[in-house]
């Protein structure tokens, strides 16, 4: 049996998924998690305990548990780790500079821009400095991002220099969180600036085996993102527009950022005549938005992934010909999580095939751009992108959330 080995948050939406398909293909799934390396084994997994803060000592600890025939991970923090165990045990992956570029929006912008990409104008500030003196190096409109965070958390739009020095504060009231100065990364110290770039934007799932690019799906996202928040909703496949530019913009950036082996999950912005990468991560699509995506057979993108670490030839493998998609239920108000009403009817949408809840009754929800979670996901299939563009908007209108007010904290 092939060992494969999957580095993961605990906590991971994906983790189940690949260990769920490393079984069906007879392959032992070994987990390295962020967690307790003094509690034996927690969660019952037998996963390698490491430190994503730590990423030496972490890759040392997936080395000692090899041999391994492929690695993959889930996550920017897990992919760091990934490439230097990797590099470690002989395995192709991405280097770790490359890695390390690619999950940093300021180094990933620098390698870009070396490269002759088009890129917004951008700079880094710490976010112990003037947010008026910066706010008067910006041109107009702009946004300001956290370097490491995901999922748009705390990607924040402005217009106008005051709206700069509020969204600034914003920002670095999230970074200074406990949750997030526990991660002792240094990428949390800063928050850089971009000149806000017109278009829509689309997504490409893809592989890549020794630099060449294989181009999974290409995700349209039909929702205007153009703030002040940028949350993300809706992804559909196949984009309803031409992908050459897409796909050849993805592949200028993942050479010029030094990508190499492994999953790639670009975001791109397109206006019809120039596509701008925001972003290669040397991972795969987070979240459950993967279920959206078969091939050939019904192969899952886990199992396609698998197989690809493990070393077996995957290029002849094509998505699905018909359109699917998924929504993020995005989370439209704080407060507590109490339930939901009307899902039984909302599987009745027609295109809808499946809807799983991921709050937790009880959560305290918070929405972007502070934010880190979805209330779940939405998942359907249809015979054209309008089809299912459909049948996800009805079938979210047809879900009813419970939020309670959540009660102030008294000190």
């Amino acid at each position: 049996m092939k060992r494969i080995l999957i580095v993961t948050a605990t906590t991971g939406y994906q983790t189940r998924a690949f260990a769920e398909a490393a079984a069906a293909l007879g392959m032992t799934a070994v987990l390295a998690t962020d967690r307790c390396h003094v509690l034996d084994d927690p969660w019952g997994d037998g996963a390698i305990a490491v430190r994503f803060d730590e990423p030496a000592a972490a890759s040392g600890a997936i080395a000692a548990g090899g041999p391994f025939e492929g690695i993959i991970a889930l996550g920017d923090r897990p992919a760091l780790v990934a490439s230097l165990a990797a590099a470690a045990l002989g395995i192709p992956y991405n280097d770790p500079p490359a890695v390390e570029a690619a999950g940093n929006k300021f180094l990933s912008r620098r390698r870009l821009a070396a490269a002759g990409l088009p890129v917004p104008e951008f700079f880094r500030v710490p976010i112990d400095s003037d947010p008026a003196a910066a706010a008067a190096r910006a041109s107009y409109p702009c946004v300001l991002k956290p370097l490491g965070l995901s999922a748009s958390r705390g990607v924040i739009r402005a217009g106008s220099p005051d709206a700069f020095v509020t969204a600034f504060r914003r920002i670095e009231a999230l970074l200074i969180r406990p949750e997030i100065r526990a991660l002792r990364e240094e990428q949390t110290r800063y928050l850089q600036v971009e000149s806000f770039i017109e278009g829509k934007e689309y997504a490409l799932e893809g592989v890549l085996t020794e630099g060449r690019l294989q181009t999974l799906a290409l995700f349209e996202k039909p929702d205007p993102l153009d703030g002040p928040f940028f949350e993300e909703t809706i992804y559909i496949a196949p984009a309803r527009v031409e992908p050459g530019p897409l796909i050849e913009a993805a592949g200028r950036a993942v050479g010029a950022l030094g990508l190499t082996h492994g999953p790639v999950h670009a975001e791109m912005r397109f206006d019809g005549r120039r596509a701008v990468v925001l972003e290669a991560a040397a991972r795969p699509i987070g979240g459950l938005c993967a279920k959206a995506l078969r091939f050939d057979g019904g192969m899952a993108l886990e199992e396609l992934l698998l197989r690809h670490a493990a070393g077996e030839d995957v290029s002849g493998i094509r998505r699905e010909s018909s359109a699917s998609g998924v929504m993020m239920i995005p989370i439209d108000r704080g407060g507590i999580y109490e339930g939901v009403e009307g899902v039984d009817g909302a599987l009745r949408t027609a295109g809808v095939e499946e809807i799983e809840i991921t709050a937790k009754i009880g959560q305290k929800l918070e929405p972007l751009p502070e934010g880190a979670s979805y209330l779940g996901f939405i998942f359907a299939r249809g015979e054209t992108p309008a089809d299912v563009e459909r049948s996800l908007r009805e079938g979210h209108r047809g879900l009813k959330f419970q939020i309670a007010a959540a009660l102030p904290v008294m000190r």
